[in-house]
């Protein structure tokens, strides 16, 4: 958990190893589109996945930031902000596609220290 108010959380993927950086925006009610929010919602949420959008960019300097909210595997609603570099295992295709190189590096151990320092500055009720 990087970050987290009463309507939604940031979680730092840990399941992606090959992608440090990314990140799940996670709306805490459960909802499955986002068209079943309210506009004002809708803007809520979005206002969090651009703030962290940032955070990333700020932290990482990636060379491109893919955001997909997909949901097929889990309906609930959340959006993921995915740092990509030239020299990832995917880019320049999804990185749910077939890896066309190996990893180039990884993370160093304070990652989730500074994107959480980064979120804490920039988003209310950090």
């Amino acid at each position: 958990m990087l970050w987290q108010d009463g309507f939604c959380r940031i979680v730092l993927a840990t399941d992606t190893p090959d992608y440090p950086g990314f990140c799940r925006v996670i709306l805490n009610m459960h909802v499955k589109e986002m068209t079943d929010l309210s506009p004002e919602n809708r803007t809520r949420l979005m206002a969090v996945v651009w703030k962290t959008e940032q955070a990333v960019r700020d932290v990482m300097q990636p060379d491109k930031i893919n955001l997909a909210s997909l949901g097929n595997v889990v309906p609930h609603l959340h959006w993921h902000v995915i740092p990509r570099f030239e020299k990832d295992p995917h880019f320049p295709s999804p990185i749910w596609g077939n890896a066309v190189r190996e990893a180039d590096a990884r993370p160093g151990p304070n990652l989730a220290d500074i994107l959480r320092r980064e979120f804490v500055s920039n988003l209310p009720g950090g």
